[in-house]
């Protein structure tokens, strides 16, 4: 078993970036229209992080938003956060370890897409992102296509080679009602035949 950053730091130099990018487009965008119309209501500017950015295509999708006034992704990859840089200048990247990593800022929206279940305790990390790194009313969202309910995801730790945990969906929401999140709710983004979706999770910080 290799390190997760490993993995991608590799896929970065096949160019498979880009497939990634390709095949969770849609369920990022289902994700951010539930994120931006509530910050549309609210009115006000807003400051992004993408948790495992890749190689940046989220923030660079998010900077384009009128209400954005700062867009940060933070990634564990070298090579991931060399390629964000290459393609988008304007936004910052931060190499860093997801797991232990503390920012210098808060932000108002915190979103993450198969991130989570590589990180040695997700648990921790989310209690982290309350506490530490949402700003007040600030909101987290995330995609997972790895869990337990998806079964065509069971084989993928053997066939990928990294460390991937496996969680039900209730695991899943548990995870965040004890970080302290509130408003936590979740949903399957586009399900299909022998597909269960991608299961999205959110909530706020109070």
């Amino acid at each position: 078993m290799k390190k997760a950053t490993e993995i991608f730091g590799n896929w970065a130099e096949q160019g498979k970036d880009v497939g990634m990018e390709k095949g969770h487009a849609s369920s990022v965008s289902e994700m951010l229209d539930f994120a931006f119309k509530e910050k549309i209501s609210i009115g006000k500017k807003f400051s992004f992080l993408d948790l495992g950015c890749g190689n940046g295509w989220v923030v660079r999708k998010v900077q384009e938003h009128n209400l954005c006034n700062k867009a940060v992704g933070i990634d564990g990859s070298y090579q991931m956060v060399n390629n964000a840089k290459k393609m988008g200048e304007q936004a910052d990247y931060i190499l860093a370890d997801i797991n232990s990593y503390l920012p210098e800022r808060k932000f108002d929206l915190i979103h993450s897409m198969e991130v989570m279940y590589y990180l040695e305790d997700p648990a921790e990390v989310v209690k982290n992102l309350n506490n530490d790194w949402l700003e007040e009313e600030g909101r987290l969202i995330i995609g997972i296509d790895h869990y337990y309910e998806n079964l065509d995801s069971h084989s993928w730790q053997e066939k990928v080679g990294t460390p991937m945990l496996m969680l039900k969906e209730s695991e899943w929401l548990d995870i965040f009602f004890e970080s302290g999140l509130y408003d936590v709710k979740s949903w399957r983004s586009n399900p299909s035949k022998g597909w269960s979706g991608t299961l999205v999770l959110t909530g706020k910080k109070g």
